[in-house]
């Protein structure tokens, strides 16, 4: 008898995967919307602010990026994918050990910055001098530091000064700026956090169910079935690969194969995004000189 109830009870056991449904998790639209993987839940209420941890060489492609972890916070569900928001970035610890030697000081630097929008976001910069350093000479970084990337999240929003974090800029802007005072030997933006989103940003978690898409996609013929005159819609142009990019920049006089991919990894996806820029907006890009600024704003601009 008692093996006959301990049989029953076992296939009474409920086998909690089998009600769980997998969700791919997509990055925000500064990572183009990238596919970082998926995760289980049993309902779509359950992925509230889960929090997705990717390396940014998985999101963009680049192995020198292996080292620096991306945070994205979920805030929304559409079907099966889950929409996600920057929420910070770390670097891993080994990389951060490698950094620093003996007889070098290091510098921490933790600084709250408040983007064109209103995000207020914490940035932790470690500087690493070439010799030991005393007191004075840090605090004299630290406030050029501080000087420096509050004036840059100024002016930028926070996709564009995230891009700087994540990809050096913005490191390269401090360790010049810092010259003058003592000369570092590597500056890194080892951490991010976004502290406060502005009140109107739509952040809000918002589910949309299978069927509530399904209706959706069933009122869109209904709503181009009317009396008047259907106009066509011009077709959206398909999206250029990087490779068709940076051959199309290499047609610009005097831009070569590395010069486009800065180009590139600066944020323009396409000419007409470069037609658009000012010789100031082209300095920003790291690797672009002046001189190189006005020749390109010059190709593109032949007629003044």
């Amino acid at each position: 008898m008692a093996k006959r109830k301990t049989r029953r009870t076992a296939r009474r056991v409920k086998d909690k995967w089998k009600s769980k449904r997998w969700y791919r998790i997509i990055a925000p639209d500064m990572f183009e919307g990238a596919v970082v993987g998926e995760t289980p839940a049993s309902s779509p209420e359950l992925l509230l602010d889960r929090v997705s941890e990717i390396t940014l060489q998985d999101l963009v492609g680049d192995f020198s990026k292996v080292h620096i972890k991306v945070m994205l916070k979920v805030n929304g569900v559409r079907g099966g994918e889950c929409i996600t928001r920057y929420v910070g970035h770390d670097m891993t610890t080994d990389y951060i050990r490698r950094l620093t030697r003996r007889r070098r000081s290091k510098v921490d630097a933790v600084i709250d910055v408040q983007t064109k929008e209103g995000y207020v976001v914490r940035v932790k910069v470690l500087s690493v001098t070439d010799k030991r350093v005393n007191t004075s000479i840090k605090n004299s970084i630290r406030l050029r530091q501080e000087e420096i990337i509050k004036k840059e999240a100024k002016k930028s929003t926070l996709s564009t000064l995230v891009q700087k974090l994540l990809f050096g800029k913005l490191a390269t802007d401090v360790k010049k700026a810092c010259k003058d005072i003592y000369p570092l030997k590597r500056v890194e933006i080892r951490k991010s956090e976004v502290l406060l989103v502005p009140s109107d940003e739509d952040v809000e978690f918002k589910i949309v169910t299978d069927k509530e898409l399904e209706s959706e996609k069933e009122e869109e013929p209904s709503e181009e079935a009317s009396e008047e005159p259907e106009v066509e819609k011009p077709k959206k142009k398909k999206e250029l690969t990087k490779t068709e990019v940076l051959e199309m920049f290499q047609e610009i006089e005097g831009v070569g194969p590395t010069m486009a991919e800065k180009l590139y990894d600066g944020g323009y996806k396409s000419i007409k995004q470069l037609e658009k820029a000012s010789k100031e907006d082209l300095l920003e890009v790291e690797g672009v000189g002046p001189s190189f600024s006005e020749r390109i704003y010059e190709a593109l601009h032949p007629d003044g």
